[in-house]
């Protein structure tokens, strides 16, 4: 697709976004848009059905209702997109029911990190966003060792927050959870599905 068809049919998708006449929704079903720099644009209710966006540029893009279905996404840039579809990034924790999840944080002396092993209970909200890392509203602590796994601690403090204690036997709760899955940094106790991940990070 040429640079300037391009450029007409997001001109008018933004009129027929805004009810403004002569506008047409965007539908780029089928088309090579490999490589395409969306990145900021108003994209809601676009169709990208069947397309190719290998190395597509959606940074900071509103994908709300637009359709991806058959659509080639290898090393397109979805970061900090808008509204991102589920099904093109699935929530990475288990949906349904308690499972473990872990967390770095700090001992007591704020000078030692530390792998806080969590339960992340069935009632708990969750979710994650475009990485591995995962955020949840309530989590019962299991147990917290250092990055080697052997020494133990009884009680250890969030590296955001050190007013926030994560303590072995205790639930700890985040009462502004905040609902938008796509907000990968916004309130919530922040896990990793591994221990690895956990220490890696």
């Amino acid at each position: 697709m040429t640079e300037q068809r391009l450029n007409e049919i997001l001109k008018k998708h933004t009129k027929w976004l805004n009810g403004e006449p002569g506008g047409e929704r965007a539908n780029f079903q089928g088309e090579n848009l490999q490589g395409v720099n969306f990145q900021g644009v108003d994209l809601r209710e676009a169709n990208f059905r069947g397309a190719n966006l290998r190395g597509a540029n959606f940074f900071i893009a509103n994908l709300q209702g637009a359709s991806f279905q058959g659509a080639i996404l290898y090393r397109a840039e979805l970061w900090e997109a808008h509204n991102i579809p589920d099904y093109i990034y699935p929530i990475c924790c288990p949906e349904k029911g308690s499972f473990i999840g872990f967390k770095k944080a700090l001992a007591v002396d704020k000078n030692t990190r530390v792998i806080v092993e969590l339960e992340i209970l069935a009632e708990a909200k969750r979710s994650s966003a475009t990485s591995r890392k995962c955020r949840c509203d309530k989590a019962k602590v299991l147990s917290i060792t250092d990055l080697q796994g052997t020494a133990e601690f009884q009680t250890a403090v969030s590296i955001r927050d050190n007013n926030f204690i994560y303590e072995v036997g205790k639930t700890v709760i985040v009462d502004d959870f905040d609902e938008d899955r796509w907000d990968e940094c916004s309130t919530g106790i922040h896990f990793f599905i591994t221990r690895n991940e956990a220490v890696a990070y």
